[in-house]
């Protein structure tokens, strides 16, 4: 006959280390709310500090800050001009030969020929309220702090839409997991970087919160202005409006955005001279070409999947956007076979989620995670509600006591 073992005193350190883990997780548990809000906000102020004083230098910045300043400066020459004196008298020495001296290659072409640096600006100047915003703040500081006064501004404004989502769903307690999933995401690395993505990723979060919490007016606004800073989301806001009305969703904040962002894309590319879908395509992820005057290759199937194939290892192996998807969609799922399902409103805007980065994708093939970063972080929020409602299942079927009564986390 089998009998269990007796069960040998635990050593002095055992004893000591499981005290220790009880009093941490006792802890914790009964201040989830502060200490998860009081986490994150450290994380945010941390990344807005070195959004401001370690910021990437990239070769966008000199289209960005030719396109702010046009008007001032309506020749070729005069514009690359300053572009290029702007960088410099912003960046270390080190990090503005990287942007202007690869060896004869594409970077040294351009600052060297403005006519070929201004045919590109057709494909920076459709993003027009990044530029307005840039050229605005350039009356005030520098060109070059503008850019990262932009990029302190997004990172508060992304962490504090996302502390009232949290708030709102009575998950503050989870905080912490959203933080680090925005480290998977490299929120850091959009954080630094001088481009309109995390400023889209800021109004985009904002304005599906206030679809989540039927806030129709401010739903319309803010996903109009996120396309403004990125027409592209015109693709993640097509699928939306054709889920809404699949499924009789009443969401007229969400159609009235996409209407109206509908018409401003194509008045907006008309404007700004956009070389089109294919060409465009052809210089991010096939081919850099040194002028866009013109420039109209023909469509080719081979190409485009070659281009695709290679963005999607790249995306695998080089990027996070990937990973981060399939864990809220893992999330998703085991939280629906667990009986923890997302209502009917919330349900839409997480498949429209999916299926916009999936579509942005193939409409786009590249792999950069800033791209889809606008669509990561929602997914996790929308899951929160459901989340937060396991743990409380758990915890009234009779887990460790230490998983009992979370103070404020119905706030």
């Amino acid at each position: 006959m089998l009998t269990k073992p007796p069960v040998a005193p635990a050593n002095p350190l055992d004893r000591l280390v499981g005290a220790g883990l009880a009093w941490g997780e006792g802890l914790y548990a009964r201040w989830a709310v502060p200490i998860g809000a009081i986490a994150f906000s450290l994380y945010i102020l941390l990344t807005a500090v070195t959004a401001w004083f370690m910021p990437d230098t990239n070769w966008d910045m000199l289209a960005y800050l030719a396109i702010a300043e046009e008007g001032t400066y309506p020749d070729p020459q005069a514009l690359h001009d300053y572009a290029y004196s702007t960088v410099k008298a912003g960046v270390p020495a080190g990090d503005y030969k990287t942007l202007t001296d690869d060896g004869d290659g594409f970077r040294t072409h351009m600052a060297e020929n403005a006519a070929d640096f201004h045919s590109l600006l057709g494909m920076y100047r459709i993003k027009f309220l990044y530029a307005e915003i840039l050229s605005s703040l350039s009356h005030v500081v520098s060109p070059v702090e503008a850019m990262r006064l932009v990029q302190v501004f997004s990172v508060l404004l992304f962490g504090a839409i996302t502390l009232a989502w949290l708030r709102a769903e009575g998950a503050l307690a989870l905080a912490p997991v959203v933080g680090a999933i925005l480290i998977m995401a490299d929120f850091g690395d959009v954080a630094r970087a001088s481009t309109p993505d995390l400023l889209c990723s800021a109004l985009f979060l904002g304005g599906l919160f206030a679809y989540v919490r039927k806030r129709e007016v401010a739903t319309a606004l803010l996903l109009c202005l996120a396309f403004m800073s990125r027409p592209d989301n015109i693709v993640f806001l097509a699928i939306f409006a054709i889920l809404l009305v699949a499924f009789r969703q009443k969401a007229w904040g969400a159609l009235a955005g996409f209407a109206a962002s509908f018409v401003a894309y194509f008045a907006i590319s008309h404007w700004a001279q956009h070389p089109g879908w294919w060409p465009h395509l052809w210089f991010a992820s096939i081919e850099q070409h040194y002028n866009m005057d013109g420039f109209e290759p023909p469509f080719s199937v081979a190409a485009y999947l070659k281009a695709f194939a290679a963005s999607v290892v790249r995306a695998i192996d080089v990027n996070s956007w990937i990973g981060v998807s399939v864990l809220a969609l893992a999330g998703w799922y085991g939280l629906d076979r667990a009986g923890f399902r997302l209502d009917r409103r919330a349900g839409i805007l997480l498949a429209a989620l999916v299926l916009g980065v999936l579509a942005k994708f193939t409409v786009f093939p590249i792999h950069d995670t800033r791209i889809y970063f606008p669509n990561l972080l929602p997914p996790v929020l929308l899951l929160a509600a459901p989340l937060m409602a396991l743990w409380a299942s758990a915890t009234q079927g009779g887990q460790r006591g230490a998983l009992h009564a979370i103070p404020g986390d119905t706030s």
